[in-house]
């Protein structure tokens, strides 16, 4: 496909996807009407791993979950200059929203979800042989892992968190399961969202490549996969389950990176290709977003000085994650697994140990739990200074999750699910000089619908 081509084709989907994202179209529009029949819409095998590999569409990770956990603080001055979306974001307004229409947040994963549509309705009229069915299935696993991806993120911030007694009445968001843009637009249940996400997934482990390749960090794999899986069963609190998919991860890439041999030094010390890296996903940029949360920017955005407290002597995550402003005692946030000043919101390997830690945590296995955490911390630790535990309970995993993966797109969701477990944990803000508080359990972690969704689709807001 040559470049005029590609770009007409690229063109053409991102108008289709005006009515995606809003659940509709009107009848006189150019949805309602035959497509420009000089446009080029993709339908070969090169033409559907093209639209996958658009990483500027399909490798972002939505912000505001980030945003409204409890990571780092602002202050007045930034807070003042950030977005509405922001600033309301950040001391959970009812209405983040405040009138204004579309939504990255919302939008960029319904987009990675339409563009997987288009590419598995379109692999369904191709026909296969010997020589084009590895290529098929791989595609087709990339699809399947990249709309499975896309739901997820949209459900930890538009859904309520997973509970086995109400998810099949609780009301989750809409499934897009095809690249018709006049389907009605309907929300579904929580166990609904849950079973076709994991229903993806567990096809894909089946379809993709067995191993992670370096080269294409932005396509899906089958250790990434199974680390999705892994991530999203610990976001329902199905730990048996997360245990088993972060242990068939693991049995495949198993890779960690000693911090001894990277520069702490550099803002960016990571490399967007390290061999930590299962799924490269950098988090998405609008306005008040970027000043907040992108790296070694801004010296107004602090780290929690709980979080940083809680590093010890020789620890050298804080040195990787954070530099000091200034002559202060306050620390900012430095580029991460991206390579840029962007958070990672990926999959890499730590998480997964991580999440078999804890996993194993929670069954009684304190010894395997330990080892997880040993064979993680020494890679984390200056070298010859770490004492290796014997056992790790429940507290002394989600003490070392903290610390290893802030800024990496999970908080939110850990908090919604170790607050529904009874960890109480509440979160405040001070700006203006009033606080603002979040409540353990809260409506309020379940983010409003944007307006223009509710508009053109006629679907329910969530209540706030």
């Amino acid at each position: 496909m040559n470049k005029q081509s590609w770009s007409s084709l690229i063109g053409l989907l991102l108008l289709v996807m005006t009515s995606v994202l809003t659940g509709g179209c009107h009848k006189d529009d150019f949805l309602g009407k035959n497509p420009n029949s000089s446009l080029v819409v993709p339908t070969t095998l090169t033409d559907f791993q093209n639209l996958l590999d658009n990483d500027q569409v399909m490798n972002l990770f939505p912000a505001l979950g980030e945003i409204s956990a409890d990571n780092y603080f602002i202050d007045q001055s930034l807070w003042q200059s950030a977005g509405t979306r922001v600033q309301n974001a950040y001391t959970w307004q009812g209405d983040i929203f405040d009138g204004e229409g579309s939504d990255e947040d919302w939008n960029d994963p319904y987009q990675q979800v339409y563009y997987a549509n288009v590419v598995l309705d379109g692999l369904g009229k191709l026909k296969t042989d010997n020589s084009t069915i590895a290529t098929y299935n791989s595609v087709k696993g990339q699809a399947l892992f990249t709309r499975a991806f896309g739901l997820y993120n949209v459900a930890q911030l538009f859904a309520p968190v997973y509970d086995a007694m109400t998810a099949a009445t609780d009301s989750s968001i809409p499934l897009r399961l095809s690249q018709d843009v006049k389907a009605p637009t309907v929300r579904s249940t929580v166990k609904q969202t849950y079973d076709q996400i994991t229903g993806d997934l567990r096809i894909a482990v089946g379809l993709l490549p067995a191993t992670v390749s370096m080269t294409y960090v932005n396509r899906a794999s089958r250790p990434a996969a199974q680390a999705l899986l892994a991530r999203i069963y610990l976001s329902m609190r199905k730990y048996d389950s997360a245990g088993i998919y972060a242990d068939s991860a693991l049995l495949s890439h198993l890779t960690l990176i000693d911090y001894n041999l990277f520069n702490s030094g550099s803002l960016f010390p990571f490399s967007r290709q390290n061999a930590e890296v299962l799924y490269q996903s950098s988090f998405v940029t609008y306005q008040g977003y970027s000043q907040v949360l992108t790296g070694a920017n801004y010296p107004d955005c602090f780290i929690d000085s709980t979080l940083i407290r809680s590093y010890k002597p020789n620890d050298l995550r804080p040195s990787f994650y954070y530099y000091l402003i200034g002559v202060t005692d306050s620390f900012g946030l430095k580029g991460s697994y991206t390579g840029l000043v962007f958070p990672f919101g990926g999959l890499a390997t730590d998480e997964v140990y991580l999440i078999r830690a804890e996993c194993r945590a929670r069954s009684g296995d304190t010894s395997g739990a330990a080892s997880d955490l040993n064979t993680l911390l020494v890679n984390r630790w200056k070298t010859g200074s770490f004492n290796q535990y014997t056992y790790a309970t429940l507290d002394t995993v989600l003490s070392e999750r903290r610390k290893e993966l802030p800024f990496r797109g999970v908080r939110w969701s850990d908090l919604r699910r170790l607050n529904k477990e009874g960890a109480n944990i509440k979160l405040f803000r001070k700006i203006n000089g009033s606080v603002d508080s979040l409540a353990p359990n809260s409506i309020r972690y379940v983010l409003p619908i944007p307006p223009d969704v509710l508009l053109l689709s006629g679907i329910k807001d969530n209540p706030r």
